[in-house]
This record gives structure tokens, C-alpha cells and sequence, in this order.
């Protein structure tokens, strides 16, 4: 038998191989099925609003982020605080015992959103309003870094910042 005959059934299976390569590396349905970037950031919206009396279960919201996740909040016109996940509950954790918050509750609300994904990142832009019930509110715009880590979507950074006179939210930001 020649050599060339030798090597057709080598050639075949690697030809097979090849097309069925795309088969094994079609999702199994848990990614399909899992949340969205966008649907991961408006949970987080969802889980950090709370009626008066009560504080957010924080555990839902620690695993909507990975561990190392850095969270930077515009704090005044002139300052920002850097956070660790744990700091930015703590803080937030802080805001509900105040006894305002405690009494009237608190809401953020998803005014407008635009996101991206590409492969396993993501970007979600957020323009919010934050509010206590019978209270004013003020807008602000946040910007969240996504990796998906095993099928799901995890929040990796947020940086925030909030508009006033002189620097409204850029136009064409949310078209």
C-alpha cells in the first residue's frame, strides 16, 4: 500500500475532527439562559432600593460583583471616594441607618441605559435618579465594568459621576 493511501484515513479523521469542532465548543444552554450584562446591573438597581425600615440583604449584592471590584463615587464636585466592595456596603450600609433613610426609605431608579457587550465584557452606562420618598432627587450617571465568569455577568469597577450646572450628562451619551 502506497503512502498516500496510508495517509487518507489520518486525513479523514482530521477533516472530521475539524467539523465537528464546532459542536463541542456550542454553548450548553447555561449561558443562553443566564442574565444579561443589563439585567445584572438593574438587579443591583432592584436589590439597593428599600421601603422605609428596612436595609438591602447585602449577600445578593456582594455576588452580583467579583471580590476585587473597585467602586469610585463622585462624593462632591471636587471629590471621589475609592472603594472596595466591602467599603461601598459598608457605606451604603451606613446611608441606611441614617434616621432620614431609616424613616422614609430609599430608591434608585434607572432613567436610561446603554450597554455593550463583547465576548466576555461588558459596559453598561446608567443615568439614575436617587431619591428618598418625599424628598428630592438627584441624577447621576454610572458607568459599570462587567466580566462574565463562569456564564454569569459580574460587576468588576463602577465609576460614577453626577451632572450640575455647567456639565449636564453629554448629549448622545443614551441615544
Amino acid at each position: 500500500m502506497s503512502k498516500t493511501l496510508r495517509r487518507v484515513p489520518m486525513i479523514a479523521a482530521f477533516v472530521a475532527l475539524l467539523l465537528a469542532m464546532p459542536l463541542f465548543a456550542q454553548d450548553t444552554g447555561e449561558a443562553a439562559n443566564a442574565p444579561s450584562a443589563e439585567a445584572t446591573v438593574r438587579d443591583l438597581y432592584d436589590i439597593i432600593s428599600a421601603e422605609a425600615g428596612r436595609v438591602p440583604d447585602w449577600e445578593p449584592v456582594r455576588a452580583l460583583f467579583i471580590p476585587e471590584a473597585l467602586i469610585i463615587l463622585r462624593s462632591s464636585r471636587d471629590a471621589m471616594s475609592v472603594l472596595t466592595l466591602d467599603g461601598f456596603i459598608e457605606d451604603f450600609d451606613e446611608f441606611y441607618r441614617t434616621p432620614q433613610v431609616t424613616e422614609k426609605g430609599f430608591k434608585e431608579t434607572i432613567l436610561d441605559l446603554k450597554s455593550t457587550e463583547f465576548g466576555d465584557m461588558a459596559q453598561v452606562w446608567v443615568l439614575y435618579e436617587a431619591k428618598i420618598p418625599d424628598g428630592g432627587g438627584n441624577q447621576g450617571v454610572d458607568n459599570f465594568s462587567l466580566i462574565r465568569l463562569d456564564g454569569e455577568w459580574r460587576v468588576a469597577a463602577i465609576t460614577n459621576e453626577v451632572p450640575f450646572p455647567g456639565r449636564p450628562v453629554p448629549d448622545g451619551l443614551f441615544d
